[in-house]
C-alpha cells in the first residue's frame, strides 16, 4: 500500500501524513511549494508536485499510489469561487485522475452539516453546498470510498474519545485533527468502513472504542 495524500500541507494533511510516518506506511504527499512541504511535513514522505486543479499534473502524480485521502479543503478569503473550484472541482479532478490510476479506496474529508443548505458556513461562497456536491461526485464515481465528516476541528490533543455516526445524525460537536487522521488511515484496514459516510465528533464522556467496533456501528 502507498497512500496519496491531497492538501498535504494543510492542517489536517498534515496529521494524515504524520500518522501514516508513524504506521511506518508510504506516503505521497501532493504539494505545491516544496519548501513549504519541507518545512512542515516529516521527511520520511515522498513529496510530488502537482495542483488538485491540474487533472494532468494529478495523473502523473499518482502513479505508484494504491489509495487516496483527501483532506483538501478552500482557505477562508474573498475568492467566491474558492469552495467551488477546491471543494468540488478538485476532488472532482482527484476522482477522475484516481479512477484512470486504479486508485483502490477514496477517502474523503468532508465536513459535518453538508446536507444543510440554511447552515452559517453556507454563507462563505456556499461551502457546504460545494462538499455536499463533492461527496455526490465521490458516490457515484464507482470508486470504494470512505466520505469522512468531522465536526469542528481542533489543533489541540486531548483524551475524549471518537464518536462516530452515520450520515446527517450529528450537527455540532468538535474533534482533534489528529483524531480526524487516525479515523481516515484506519479506513484504509476496515472492511466495514468501505462505501459509507461517517461523521465524527469526540466527547470526554463517550466510551472508548476501537476502530473496528466504530465503523460497525455505522450502516
Amino acid at each position: 500500500m502507498k497512500v496519496f495524500v491531497a492538501g498535504a500541507t494543510g492542517q489536517t494533511g498534515r496529521q494524515v501524513v504524520k500518522e501514516l510516518v508513524k504506521r511506518n506506511i508510504p506516503v505521497q504527499a501532493l504539494v505545491r511549494d516544496l519548501d513549504k512541504a519541507k518545512s512542515v511535513l516529516p521527511t520520511e514522505a515522498e513529496l510530488v508536485l502537482g495542483d488538485v486543479l491540474q487533472l494532468s499534473s494529478l495523473k502523473a502524480a499518482m502513479v505508484d499510489s494504491t489509495v487516496i485521502i483527501c483532506a483538501t479543503g478552500a482557505a477562508p478569503s474573498f475568492n467566491p469561487l474558492g469552495p467551488y473550484q477546491v471543494d468540488f472541482e478538485g476532488t472532482k479532478n482527484l476522482v477522475d485522475a484516481a479512477k484512470t490510476s486504479g486508485i483502490n479506496h477514496f477517502v474523503h474529508v468532508s465536513s459535518l452539516c453538508t446536507s444543510q443548505f440554511f447552515h452559517p458556513l453556507n454563507l462563505f461562497w456556499l461551502i457546504l453546498v460545494w462538499k455536499k456536491r463533492a461527496e455526490e461526485y465521490i458516490q457515484n464515481s464507482g470508486l470504494t470510498y470512505t466520505i469522512v465528516r468531522p465536526g469542528g476541528l481542533k489543533n489541540e490533543e486531548n483524551n475524549d474519545s471518537i464518536v462516530m455516526s452515520t450520515a446527517d445524525t450529528l450537527s455540532e460537536g468538535s474533534i482533534s485533527r489528529s483524531k480526524v487522521a487516525q479515523v481516515c488511515v484506519d479506513a484504509l484496514f476496515q472492511p466495514a468502513a468501505q462505501n459509507k459516510i461517517v461523521e465524527v465528533v469526540a466527547q470526554p464522556e463517550a466510551p472508548s472504542r476501537s476502530m473496528e467496533e466504530l465503523f460497525a456501528s455505522v450502516a
